[in-house]
């Protein structure tokens, strides 16, 4: 409430009367001019006494405790009891955020004085009850078996030259997107008093995300529940650190989770940093004691980025009087975040010693997308290359929200930077010995290899340093001056080529709990497009089933470019596994991740999930390889559902193994599985055109294979999760139907007379992906006539999924016996599980008309493997169904005998390959058995 009065106050205040708001909110929103507080002791007499500004006082039992501020114009104040002004959030964000234009000279005596009226920054004191509410929450969520919504890491650390000792909260990263988190700070401390009561004695920045991330980070949110001014910051590219006081006035210096020295001899963050302000303080003639007792006072953290080349390289450069503190931001250390502008931060970084980040203002959203966008284009901002750019600004939840906080996004480009990464990782694993992983820029990260070992060779001293991380961006900046470019040109060149751009294989990876969709999604998706799909409850093997599941989906991409790894995935250690068994076999795999998202800002939404999802499970019955709803036990099927979802790690792509994914679809776990195929539908579209066709499938046809996945789709087989496989997707079969075996179809014998045979024919698999890249570079650059044909088999999904080499057909087996025979004998003698041989193929050329197309292929070693075809061929697709593929033959037989003249019999060519010279690519030779 507000108090009003006309009472005569006392001449000294130099204040004539109190005036009053009609609401708290209006007070915040009506109040513009900068406003000096102090606090007083009132009596029912309205009598005022100014109080010390220590930060813990102990009032009169007789007193009320209320908040005095000067008005907005002299002679006026405002008096709100304490308690509704301690519990605004978030707090203060009325105060004016410039500096005043006449600053009071520093106090060090009086903090709270120096902070509104030197920097015209914002004061408040810690609520007792609010931070002992926060603690007493994040002890729960550190304490196992404890149920709470989040988990937290709590680490206790001695303060070096100093009696008391602080604690750490650390939360899983994935937590931060969680609405009921009881703060957002990353990097938080506190202190335990000698009365009982907790304090924070350090507060990092909340948690904020890059442009996309989430909901809130697309620019349709920014710009509907953001405002200016938009400060921009360069994110300068170092480690963070965090200086703050204690009440013993000890100066602490933390990194983001701890501090002090660490157990092995190598330096920490928090130690350097500690030095580098001890340095600087030095420099400008001020003692650590002095800025403790500041900080402490003026209850705020100071944060800083350590940037320092001979401690540590990172991606760019900062060495001679580029190193140092770069001052950044000042928190109050508050549970709510609450900062100081970029002006008020340039004007603290002044009088302490810390060098100063850069800061441009945008007025607009869509004045900063456009600034944004253009540095991405150029890579460097003010002479300097970028990494990216911190925005700070005010933000609300949402349209009907009236109060405006503090709220960061960031903005990273994520070229040339992942390739820098690349050539530091692939660096570290020629020095270790390892086989580097190239996932992108192929071409020239080749090039970079060749250079980095030779430099390596010639002064082995470079692969000590490189792996403390000295020596890294000297590596780098050799190469590219050895080749004579620079890193945004490099993938600009890239770019405009196409090179790296396309990938051969894709695998979609679900994030997902029991009920979610995920098969559901998986199974349209085959309808649409025949990917191939491997569901992990279809592994029967008992021992290794992770790497059996990794290895059939290596098999299906031999056969389909994209692949669906169906599994819930719902822990990092399954993502981690997936990626280190796929790539090591197969390392050009894209990664996408499917991810069922389990949090939505302002909504409990984990508890409708786990309602879907049942619903879900209980709606379908046993139509399902392990969880049979329909005659199991529900109570025990719950409690397996549960169990996933309390398991469930969210996606964090800023740490390992998530940072692999190349592509994230977010899907809505309470949505129908018709809203999220087409979700998949459209992302995948965009992001892999040439892999899926031009066109979008019909609404009817999603409508269709949605359908299909939900009535249609039967399994055959079964298995039961019983109580001692506690519901472990990676759980073998307890018990499992056993599909009927085929009825046996009489065999061909070999040399003697011979009989209908269970094999159609044998054929030399290819990688579809190989072919479809190839395919596709071949009629980029060729005139409209020429790719007609071409886009209208890709238009009309008329293209086939899988290619092949047909060696010998059983249709022939009466006037090839010989060759059939030669086919027989080398299957029977090859063990069961193995191919029958592996020959490399050449593809040379596309042929067709308008009905058919062909690519004319040889061996590069046939190995003495002969061909039943008069020409050897891949079929790439026909006009429509009615045109056999076998027209194939046909085709070619009128190519071969009019080359001189194709455009006379309606056939066209093109060469395939550089400069016309083919492509060679991997075959497998096997049977493919009849139906």
């Amino acid at each position: 409430m507000l108090l009003q009065s006309t009472a005569r106050l006392s001449p000294s205040l130099g204040l004539r009367s109190v005036c009053s708001l009609p609401s708290q909110h209006q007070y915040h929103h009506q109040l513009t001019k900068q406003i000096s507080i102090r606090r007083y002791h009132i009596s029912s007499r309205l009598k005022f006494k100014q109080t010390t500004s220590h930060r813990h006082r102990h009032y009169h039992p007789t007193l009320t405790n209320y908040l005095v501020h000067k008005g907005p114009y002299p002679g006026h104040i405002i008096i709100l009891p304490r308690t509704s002004f301690i519990h605004t959030s978030p707090p203060l964000h009325w105060i004016n955020r410039e500096v005043p234009e006449s600053p009071v000279p520093l106090d060090l005596e009086n903090a709270e004085m120096s902070v509104t009226e030197r920097y015209g920054a914002p004061y408040q004191e810690q609520d007792q009850n609010e931070v002992n509410e926060l603690i007493k929450t994040l002890n729960d969520g550190s304490k196992r078996g404890k149920k709470a919504s989040f988990s937290c890491r709590k680490s206790e650390y001695p303060v070096e030259g100093s009696k008391l000792s602080v604690h750490s909260w650390k939360f899983q990263d994935w937590d931060y997107k969680k609405r009921d988190l009881p703060t957002k700070a990353r990097g938080l401390f506190t202190l335990k008093s000698v009365g009982g009561n907790s304090m924070i004695v350090t507060r990092g920045y909340d948690k904020f995300f890059n442009i996309d991330e989430v909901e809130q980070t697309k620019w349709s949110w920014i710009e509907e529940n953001t405002k200016a001014p938009y400060e921009v910051t360069m994110k300068e590219n170092g480690c963070i650190i965090f200086i703050s006081g204690l009440p013993d006035g000890t100066l602490l210096v933390c990194s983001k989770h701890s501090t002090g020295p660490r157990a092995d001899a190598s330096k920490s963050h928090s130690v350097v940093g500690d030095s580098w302000v001890e340095r600087q303080l030095k420099k400008i003639g001020k003692t650590r004691d002095q800025l403790a007792k500041f900080l402490y006072n003026a209850n705020v953290t100071a944060v800083a980025e350590l940037c320092d080349d001979s401690f540590e390289e990172h991606i760019l450069a900062y060495e001679g009087d580029d190193a140092g503190l770069y001052l950044h931001g000042i928190n109050l250390n508050l549970p709510v975040f609450a900062t100081w502008s970029g002006p008020q931060v340039h004007a603290f970084a002044d009088d302490w010693g810390f060098k100063k980040i850069e800061i441009l203002e945008k007025q607009t959203a869509s004045e900063l997308k456009e600034f944004l966008e253009g540095v991405g284009e150029s890579g460097e901002w003010n002479g300097r290359a970028v990494e990216g750019f911190v925005i700070r600004c005010k933000a609300r939840h949402g349209p009907n929200d009236p109060d405006w906080h503090d709220w960061f996004f960031k903005y990273k480009f994520e070229e040339p930077y992942l390739m820098y990464r690349q050539w530091r990782e692939v660096t570290k694993s020629i020095i270790s010995g390892k086989q580097p992983k190239i996932r992108k820029h192929k071409d020239i990260t080749g090039k970079y290899i060749t250079y980095a070992r030779e430099q390596l060779r010639k002064d082995p001293a470079i692969g000590k340093a490189f792996q403390n991380n000295h020596g890294i961006i000297a590596m780098r900046d050799g190469f590219l001056a050895s080749i004579g470019t620079s890193g945004h040109e490099i993938v600009k060149a890239e770019a405009a080529s196409g090179e790296d751009g396309k990938a051969k294989s894709v695998v979609l990876v679900p994030i997902a709990t029991i009920g979610c969709g995920k098969t559901t999604v998986a199974l349209g998706l085959v309808k649409l497009f025949g990917f191939g799909h491997i569901q992990n409850d279809n592994i029967s093997v008992k021992r290794g089933k992770p790497e059996a599941f990794a290895n059939a989906i290596l098999t299906a991409l031999n056969d389909h470019p994209i692949c669906i790894a169906d599994r819930n995935n719902h822990q990092k250690r399954e993502r981690e596994q997936l990626f280190r068994d796929i790539s090591k076999n197969n390392p050009d795999v894209e990664y996408v991740a499917l991810h069922y998202v389990h949090y939505k800002p302002g909504e409990d939404v984990m508890s409708k999930i786990r309602e879907k999802n049942q619903q879900r499970i209980f709606d379908r019955g046993d139509n399902h390889q392990t969880i049979h709803s329909g005659t199991g036990d529900k109570q025990e099927i719950v409690g397996i559902m549960d169990g996933f979802i309390k398991r469930f790690q969210s996606l964090d792509l800023d740490s390992d193994p998530d940072s692999q994914f190349d592509l994230v679809i977010d899907l809505d776990p309470l949505a129908e599985s018709r809203e999220n195929l087409e979700t998949v539908v459209s992302k995948l579209h965009e992001h892999y055109p040439y892999l899926l066709g031009e066109d979008m499938p019909s609404a009817d046809d999603l409508d269709e294979a949605n359908q299909w996945a939900l009535s249609d789709y039967t399994v055959d087989f079964k298995h039961i999760i019983g109580k001692s496989g506690g519901g472990s997707s990676n759980a073998g079969p307890s018990r499992q139907k056993q599909p009927e075996k085929d009825k046996a179809v009489a065999q061909p014998k070999v040399g003697g007379k011979q009989k209908q045979p269970t094999v159609e024919y044998y054929e030399v698999r290819l990688r579809a992906p190989i072919i479809n890249v190839a395919l596709d570079q071949a009629f980029t650059s060729k005139p409209a006539e020429f790719r007609q044909f071409y886009m209208q088999l890709k238009n009309s999904r008329r293209i086939q999924a899988t290619f092949h080499i047909t060696m010998a057909h059983r249709i022939n087996f009466k006037k090839q016996p010989e060759l059939w025979d030669h086919y027989e004998k080398l299957r029977q003698e090859t063990p069961h599980g193995k191919d029958m041989d592996e020959l490399e193929v050449k593809l040379e050329r596309v042929v067709w008309d308008n009905r058919i197309m062909a690519i004319v292929a040889s061996f590069v070693d046939d190995k003495g493997h002969e061909c039943g075809n008069q020409f050897m061929h891949v079929t790439v697709g026909t006009a429509d169904a009615g045109v056999k593929p076998k027209e194939s033959n046909d085709l070619l037989k009128v190519w071969s005998e009019n080359r001189d003249d194709l455009e006379a019999v309606g056939i066209k060519e093109v060469l395939l390959g550089k400069n016309g010279e083919g492509i060679k690519t991997p075959g497998l030779l096997n049977p493919v058995m009849g139906r």
